[in-house]
């Protein structure tokens, strides 16, 4: 019934289930992490939201069960689906980390969107480095305060927070390498480390790279970065996959200060931010709470 309840629940069967109790039942299915709640996860992949269908991608690959990659595939394949999705379901690729994934991620290594082209470029370097007999275990299989499987790992060769900052800002090397930089600095998490990375929130070569400092400054839930998050949010010339991005770190960091500007946003013009102020006011309640964890582990809003 847990299961049933739970494919109800994500795929909004009775078409009355808000979105923020369909992403915590999807990261319910996230904890399970079995070939059922990948099947139930790729079911949902038919609703019309970007936000719910870049999120499962986003679970499936941290699930890193190689039976979710004909999913991935076609999603990547799909050229009408929202570019956000895809490139989501590219990096979910490179976080399962099979080498049979090189061929496809190379077909769309000229796509027209540069989200799509630069997350694929990621996807295949890391799953070569992973898979580079050459390279220490210890350098691929790192461990850190984070749970997250990540685009790029850190790079436990340099500590050096300046010379971290050269990498990160430096818009001349690969992405791959500054992404490095970029998780070596969220692992060092130091105030100046969170300043540093704030300052890639401006870094105007990437929308890629913009979207994964505001993801990883949420994960880092220092208040510090509050004000550049939500300068970030505020910001409409800015891309939706970007914004979303900023409002869902405020929703984890879940201040008080965050709270007026998920409220001012809840209704954006653009479908992916209200939606992502929607859950991050969701996110935002759980972490003032008393409650154990985000995740909803009984699936239990019934549905009939």
């Amino acid at each position: 019934m847990t299961y049933e309840n739970l494919e109800a629940i994500i795929t909004n069967k009775n078409g009355q289930i808000s979105l923020h109790k369909r992403f915590r039942a999807l990261f319910t299915l996230k904890n399970l992490a079995d070939v059922k709640s990948i099947d139930i996860l790729a079911k949902a992949f038919k609703d019309d939201s970007a936000l719910l269908k870049h999120e499962l991608a986003f679970v499936l690959g941290q699930i890193k069960n190689p039976y979710a990659i004909p999913i991935l595939n076609t999603v990547l394949a799909d050229k009408t689906e929202d570019p956000m999705v895809r490139h989501e379901a590219a990096e979910a690729l490179g976080a399962i980390g099979e080498p049979s994934s090189l061929n496809i991620l190379e077909e769309y290594l000229h796509d027209e969107h540069d989200v799509v082209r630069q997350t694929c470029e990621l996807a295949i370097t890391k799953i070569k480095y992973e898979n580079n007999k050459e390279i220490p275990e210890n350098q691929k299989n790192q461990t850190s305060l984070y749970t997250s499987i990540d685009p790029a790992p850190a790079n436990t060769k340099i500590q050096s927070v300046s010379e971290l900052r050269d990498i990160l800002l430096n818009t001349n090397l690969p992405l791959f390498e500054r992404y490095r930089a970029m998780f070596t600095l969220r692992n060092l998490g130091t105030t100046d480390a969170v300043m540093i990375l704030s300052q890639g929130l401006n870094d105007s070569s990437s929308a890629l790279f913009r979207h994964e400092i505001a993801y990883v400054l949420g994960q880092m839930q220092n208040p510090t970065s509050v004000p550049f998050l939500i300068e970030t949010l505020k910001n409409v010339n800015e891309l939706s996959m970007v914004r979303h991005e900023a409002a869902e770190a405020l929703g984890s960091i879940a201040t008080p200060e965050c709270l007026p500007a998920l409220k001012e946003f809840k209704n954006d013009h653009e479908r992916v931010v209200k939606e992502s102020c929607e859950v991050a006011l969701d996110m935002y309640e759980h972490e003032n709470s008393l409650e154990l964890q985000y995740a909803d582990g009984l699936g239990n809003t019934v549905i009939s």
